[in-house]
């Protein structure tokens, strides 16, 4: 491995559903209903949609989730999320699918060791 290469992390990518596993939902929830994580990027499919108050409640673990953590760490053992509405049976499950090699100078904001960001790479720009 190069030096550059050491330069950098892992992140996993992840997919996001609505499950419901026979309990009533308060919100709108949909079972099956999915978006995926793509390293910093929300990506939905045409049609699916996500409360936006069960995303805020989602969206401060899904940066933990796609790190690599300890095989005992809730982290990696606890898959699903409650709808933050105390009354609601929706639950979210997280499941981490391949990983993505992320460059530190492509992701940092530091001006003195900052490249192309990743995502202009990927669009080939």
């Amino acid at each position: 491995m190069t030096a550059s290469e050491n330069d950098g992390f892992w992140l996993y990518d992840l997919k996001v559903e609505t499950v419901l596993d026979g309990r009533a939902p308060v919100c709108r929830h949909i079972e099956g209903e999915s978006f995926r994580v793509e390293g910093e990027a929300l990506v939905f499919e045409a049609g699916q949609r996500v409360s936006m108050y069960a995303l805020a409640a989602l969206l401060p673990l899904l940066p933990a989730k796609q790190r690599e953590t300890a095989a005992h760490d809730w982290m990696t053992t606890d898959a699903e999320i409650a709808c933050p509405d105390p009354h609601c049976g929706g639950r979210f499950r997280v499941t981490r699918l391949g990983r993505r090699w992320f460059g530190h100078a492509e992701t940092t904001g530091l001006p003195e060791a900052r490249e192309t960001p990743y995502w202009r790479k990927e669009r080939g720009e």
